[in-house]
């Protein structure tokens, strides 16, 4: 195989409105959809795409300061050593938040850029696929209407299961433990025993806050109680992992092996959460993955973001062994955020989408994408 040197490294910026904004516990009013899509092109001509989660101002800026001069010329296919030496190059002035994320676009640009110049998926370049298509949730039951809190969130459960989803997740966190209670307990009645609850805290809750809302969280057969309290606690994690019996998931604003390890080695929560446009790509993950395995620790990667995120955490997910192996094992689960998006949805000539809960993995060279680039000059920043 010819080297494929790096010849250029672009930015794309982009950002679109949100017909009907919507909040969670943090606050925010999410108006609007944007991210920081990363173009790699090589010198025959092969183009990679990534994607960083997070601000998307700032990932650019890392990446056109200290990332692109750095890899110009550079061989594509060494996507782990180019890996340790910008991480190398940023670890000083802090290895996590954007510049964690800067490097993850980065790396599934690489990635893509290899699997096309191969001509094979990249779940074929990372081991292969234990699977063809991935159980998928509904990631959604955001506070829109702060009217109509309870009939929202059963409208819009119903609506998922209708379209033939087999799990979702839903958000508490209003301020009134009694009020996200009866939300949750509206949804599981209105969606029935067959479909797997999840519930989203968003780090919302202090630990004895978190500990007794769990109590009554399991009594309505919730999956996971994701982010219950701040990511930063991890005592506090420990505490409520050991006090409650359904699962407790987090880390999707962690990075990197090192942030990962002592959620891991501590058991501080049942499921970790990386999220492969931010915690390093999909090298990193890898090997957060095999950390979260040897502990017994399982891995439900967070996904939001456009196409290219949803690629790249289906390759990830696809070369994912079964947590544990058995007879009839409980594969990992792919995070399906349904928020409007035009970037998840508009991006790729051919949209990946559900089908029964499930979604098949690309099976096309790279990321088995094809980029739409007047979506990207129609929304750029």
């Amino acid at each position: 195989m010819n080297p494929s040197p790096i010849k250029k490294v672009t930015c794309h910026v982009v950002a679109a409105p949100v017909e009907r904004p919507f909040t969670s516990s943090r606050g925010w009013l999410y108006k609007t959809r944007g991210s920081c899509i990363v173009e790699i092109e090589t010198t025959d001509g092969i183009v990679g795409w990534g994607e960083c989660y997070g601000p998307s101002a700032v990932a650019r800026a890392y990446i056109e300061t200290q990332f692109a001069p750095r890899i110009i010329g550079r061989d594509a296919f060494d996507v782990e050593v180019i890996w340790e030496d910008l991480y190398n190059r940023i670890k000083d002035y802090g290895g996590k938040g954007m510049a964690a994320s800067a490097l993850s676009g980065i790396d599934i640009a690489l990635w893509d850029i290899i699997g096309k110049a191969c001509g094979r998926p990249i779940h074929k370049l990372i081991g292969g696929a234990h699977r063809t298509e991935v159980t998928c949730y509904a990631t959604g039951l955001y506070f829109i209407d702060m009217n109509r809190l309870v009939e929202e969130a059963v409208d819009e459960a119903r609506g998922y299961v209708e379209e033939g989803f087999t799990a979702v997740k839903m958000k508490i966190g209003l301020g009134d433990p009694k009020l996200d209670i009866r939300r949750v307990a509206a949804v599981r009645e209105a969606v029935g025993d067959g479909v797997r609850l999840m519930v989203d805290a968003n780090h919302c809750l202090t630990v004895p806050q978190a500990i007794r809302i769990g109590r009554e969280l399991e009594a309505l057969d919730i999956e996971w109680f994701e982010e219950p309290i701040s990511p930063e606690d991890v005592d506090g994690y420990v505490e409520v992992t050991r006090a409650l019996d359904m699962a407790v998931a987090g880390g999707e604003n962690e990075m990197t092996r090192w942030g990962f390890r002592d959620l891991v080695v501590r058991k501080a929560m049942d499921i970790i959460q990386p999220d492969v446009c931010a915690a390093g790509g999909i090298s990193e993950c890898r090997k957060i993955a095999t950390l979260a395995a040897a502990h017994g620790v399982e891995c439900v990667p967070h996904a939001w973001g456009s196409v290219i995120g949803v690629a790249a955490t289906l390759h990830f997910l696809a070369a994912l062994p079964d947590q544990p192996p058995s007879f009839r094992p409980m594969p990992p689960m792919f995070e399906f955020e349904q928020c409007e998006n035009p970037f998840r949805d508009l991006l790729s000539k051919d949209p990946i989408v559900q089908q029964r809960g499930k979604v098949q993995v690309p099976t096309g060279a790279g990321l088995g994408i094809e980029i739409e680039r007047s979506v990207l000059d129609r929304y750029r920043v």
